[in-house]
């Protein structure tokens, strides 16, 4: 096994570790033995458990930052970007559960910037540009862009943090109610969300309908209310 190779054989190794016990519950014995190596090995590529967790750390950190960047980058719309980002966050935590409990651990205080509330305030920089846009375009004041940049961030990293252990809904409906929720508001749910704009569409036509038709049925109410009161008045 080469020097290459054998370093990312520990950090696959320090990252499954300290996903299951964090950095303090962690030896350096029990990393060496897992990789099959003894203890000088593992001094000689990182000085030492806290330095394979840095790395550790620092990787997942620009994974997901990478991730969620691109994600607002993507999309033309703005409801596009939150679903993209949101999509982003909830597929790296299926598909790298153990580097986001590391995240969400916190990093330890030796190991630099990567912390998940270093990572927060990243994503919720770049989240501030794109609010500070779609404030400016519907005349609110832009001011506010960095204050409802970090509730977004706060609401889709908590959500992820919770779906991380319950896995249900399917993360593309997590999204969907998340983005219902952020880009809606409480007071204009939609009953069944999609991230599907032609979905989307199609129940906003059915809900006008049927508010079309209670509309009608009311008025004919009042109408036969009215002609009912008519007739008991000529009486």
């Amino acid at each position: 096994m080469t020097g290459k190779e054998r370093r990312e054989q520990l950090l696959n190794i320090g990252r499954t570790l300290f996903a299951e016990r964090g950095l303090d519950g962690t030896s350096v014995e029990e990393i060496a033995a897992a990789a099959g190596v003894s203890k000088p090995v593992v001094y000689e590529h990182f000085g030492g458990k806290e330095g394979l967790y840095a790395v550790v750390v620092d990787r997942e950190f620009e994974r997901l930052l990478g991730l969620v960047t691109e994600a607002l980058s993507s999309a033309i719309h703005y409801r596009g970007k939150l679903e993209k980002a949101a999509l982003a966050l909830l597929e790296y935590i299926e598909t790298n559960p153990d580097g986001f409990r590391i995240l969400v651990r916190d990093s330890h205080g030796g190991t630099g910037t990567g912390s998940f509330a270093s990572l927060l305030s990243e994503i919720a920089g770049e989240v501030e540009h794109v609010m500070a846009r779609e404030l400016d375009r519907r005349d609110y004041d832009e001011k506010y862009a960095p204050m409802y940049a970090q509730m977004l961030v706060g609401m889709v990293a908590l959500t992820g943090q919770w779906w991380l252990d319950a896995r249900r809904p399917k993360r593309e409906e997590v999204a969907a109610h998340l983005v219902n929720l952020a880009w809606n508001g409480l007071s204009g749910l939609e009953p069944r969300p999609s991230l599907d704009p032609r979905r989307r569409r199609k129940e906003a036509e059915r809900r006008e309908k049927q508010a079309e038709k209670a509309a009608a049925k009311a008025e004919k109410a009042e109408e036969k209310a009215a002609a009912k009161a008519a007739s008991r008045g000529s009486r």
